[in-house]
Parts: C-alpha cells; structure tokens; sequence
C-alpha cells in the first residue's frame, strides 16, 4: 500500500495539478484530495489504485519501505 506522502510526492514530482491526476485516475479531486491528506488514507483500495496505475503511466515508480523509508522516483527511461 502506498501512502499519502507518496502520492503527494510522486504528483509534485510530475508537477501535475489535482485535477489532471484525478481525471487520469477516473476519479474526483475531493477523492484524490482524501488520498493524499495527513495521515492513513481516507479513500478505498479501488480509487488508490487507480490513482498509483496513473501516477505509474506518467512515469512514476513507488519505492517500498526498505530500511530508509518509502518513497518515489521517476523511472530510468521517462
């Protein structure tokens, strides 16, 4: 599961606004806005993700909690 640091980070990263990132998720900015607000993620498994297979085709990779911490990263070739 990815939180709502990634998701925030991963969509600065892009520099994509709300708005572009919810409609390429297929869902609403208030859900999107819920998926990355403080804390555990306040949106169901379905919408995070469609929201993490957007993020992903527009070139973002999620880096699993290894010892350093969760995180994102643009993928090698984007």
């Amino acid at each position: 599961m990815i939180s709502s640091d990634q998701i925030r980070a991963a969509r600065s990263l892009l520099a994509l606004s709300q708005t572009v990132v919810a409609e390429a998720a297929g869902v609403s900015v208030p859900t999107l806005k819920r998926a990355e607000g403080s804390g555990k993620i306040q949106a169901s498994a379905k919408a995070i993700a469609a929201i993490r297979n957007a993020l992903e085709a527009s070139g973002i990779e999620f880096i699993d909690e290894n010892g350093g911490g969760a995180g994102v990263r643009m993928r090698e070739g984007k």
